[in-house]
């Protein structure tokens, strides 16, 4: 008989025990119902409409008639285009660089290593305007601190971000400084945690730096350079307070991306929303596809 009890008894404390979890996790799930999957599950939904401020946000089904309209769309078109341009050089130079500087400054003494890191954080903790607001001065045409260096070596001061040839790198250089801080925080960590009494052994048996680096740094920090890489990757889709505070798409649409143009179409133009909404769908179903792709050539690379 007590052998049947213990069974039955430890069955009722698990069962108690995850009712106990759960009511603790009920909180923090409601609002995640309430304020992230009901508005995505309302915005797919309105994607199918034709949902609009003129017809009091009361749409018709149209079905697909919204995503057959955005492969038809230039303006859409070209922001997709520098969406993926932003995201294609983003992502590798900030990883790459964030990996450089991590890699020489977790070698450096406490007090030099944590005066680094506060040095390459503090654009993150700094706020989007007070950013956007010195690059807007160092940009800008006549004033500016990169004319002001380009005309004291005699050079003839640019446009910038009124170039519409410069002004998505100018968007891609401030995006560039404002993400690095995070990754090298993240890879000074990282590489501290290397297991030491590997590297020794290797050096010992005569393996070069970059040996090291490659056959047993590289595997340690794999789970945080896929992290890095995920995040840039979400970040540079969802580019938007740095285009609104300082370009507005411009010139020509420029540097408009779909997440911009969305908030166009939905906020200051046409005011569609149920095309808006077909906006924000492609955009998430693109962003899953690339964080996929990359947790499938990455993970392999990770160590348990």
């Amino acid at each position: 008989m007590a052998t049947t009890k213990a069974p039955q008894r430890s069955l009722v404390l698990q069962r108690r025990e995850t009712l106990v979890s759960y009511l603790f996790l009920l909180p923090a799930l409601f609002f995640f119902v309430g304020f992230v999957i009901t508005p995505m599950a309302m915005g797919v939904i309105t994607s199918f409409t034709d949902a609009s401020l003129a017809n009091g946000n009361h749409g018709t089904f149209i079905g697909f008639t919204n995503y057959i309209r955005l492969f038809q769309d230039p303006v859409f078109l070209k922001s997709a285009v520098n969406t993926v341009i932003i995201v294609v050089v983003a992502v590798p130079t900030v990883t790459g660089f964030s990996l450089w500087v991590g890699s020489a400054i977790y070698k450096m003494r406490a007090g030099v290593r944590s005066f680094f890191r506060c040095v390459f954080y503090l654009p993150v903790v700094t706020g989007s305007v007070a950013v956007v607001v010195v690059w807007k001065w160092m940009f800008d045409k006549y004033d500016g601190l990169f004319n002001y260096i380009i005309g004291v070596f005699g050079g003839k001061g640019l446009a910038w971000t009124g170039d519409a040839k410069l002004a998505l790198w100018c968007i891609i250089l401030i995006l560039f400084t404002t993400s690095i801080g995070q990754p090298i925080v993240l890879y000074v960590a990282a590489l501290g945690n290397v297991d030491s009494s590997l590297v020794e052994a290797a050096q010992v048996d005569g393996a070069t730096n970059l040996q090291v680096f490659w056959k047993i740094k590289w595997p340690s920090i794999m789970p945080t350079t896929l992290y890095v890489a995920v995040i840039t990757t979400i970040n540079s889709f969802q580019c938007f307070a740095l285009i609104q505070l300082l370009t507005s798409g411009g010139p020509n649409y420029s540097t408009s991306t779909v997440m911009y143009y969305l908030y166009e179409t939905a906020f200051r133009t046409t005011k569609e929303f149920g095309y808006a909404d077909a906006m924000g769908v492609i955009l998430a179903i693109v962003i899953a596809l690339f964080s996929a792709l990359q947790f499938k050539v990455m993970n392999g690379g990770t160590t348990e």
